[in-house]
């Protein structure tokens, strides 16, 4: 029974992340259809990459104890191919300085990453070392993806408006820090329990800023509310623009 609770808590944590990681399709599609990466950084999906990398590791046998971790590297895997999609469109449309920027970073995230999966491999001959080794700097990278929503937490505090801070987000970060809380209780590993301890306090503040301030920011084109990089860049909403026109002219 106590198996098949951790499996099914994993597989729901598996579709709340899998929609996390793919948020970011709307904001690549949109530097496609453009053909610049305007002001987007990629240093989010960077370490967001660091992130399913260690914690695909993690999964696995050589780390984990045979396939006890299975849903971790599941989940983490897609990351993977996701971020990866998303900064390889970022380095064919951005301009050379974003270039160096994103491929240096990327380059040490790479290295850092080996380094990890050597030393664990080779130095540590069990899997209690081995999992202690890449779960502290899974945690440390854990951390630094969560932190990376404090910029439009600070921005929906400042403004009063959750116009930045789609809801779905905001709710699907908040329940797979849940469940992914709950995998790592009922495997009895801290290691996969401590960063969501980090993330689950983080989804209930965004949540409850939401409710706070849902009355006061309204968001004004509803199609690109997924888009947070459009949204980070404050572009003003075609229709509004119309409206703005139109009342010019019936004015004039």
């Amino acid at each position: 029974m106590g198996d098949r609770l951790r499996l099914a808590v994993g597989i729901m944590g598996n579709a709340s992340s899998l929609l996390l990681y793919a948020a970011p399709i709307l904001t690549f599609t949109r530097v496609i259809r453009k053909r610049s990466t305007e002001e987007f950084s990629c240093i989010p999906y960077i370490v967001a990459l660091s992130n399913c990398l260690l914690y695909t590791w993690y999964g696995l046998p050589v780390v984990s104890y045979k396939w006890e971790n299975f849903p971790v590297i599941t989940i983490n895997g897609l990351g993977i191919i996701l971020e990866l999609s998303f900064i390889f469109i970022y380095l064919w449309f951005a301009p050379t300085r974003g270039k160096i920027k994103a491929g240096t970073t990327t380059t040490m995230v790479m290295v850092i990453f080996t380094v990890t999966a050597i030393i664990s491999a080779f130095v540590f001959h069990d899997h209690h070392h081995r999992k202690v080794f890449v779960g502290t700097i899974g945690l440390v990278a854990s951390v630094a993806m969560y932190a990376a929503p404090l910029v439009v937490v600070k921005q929906v505090i400042m403004t009063k408006s959750v116009e930045f801070m789609p809801f779905y987000l905001s709710f699907f970060s908040f329940l797979a820090s849940v469940l992914w809380l709950a995998y790592g209780l009922l495997s009895h590993d801290l290691l996969l329990a401590s960063p969501n301890l980090v993330g689950l306090p983080l989804g209930i503040l965004q949540l409850g800023l939401y409710c706070k301030y849902r009355k006061r920011g309204i968001i004004e084109e509803e199609p690109s509310k997924w888009d947070l990089e459009h949204n980070n860049l404050q572009e003003k909403p075609k229709h509004i623009q119309l409206s703005m026109n139109e009342d010019i002219n019936g004015k004039i």
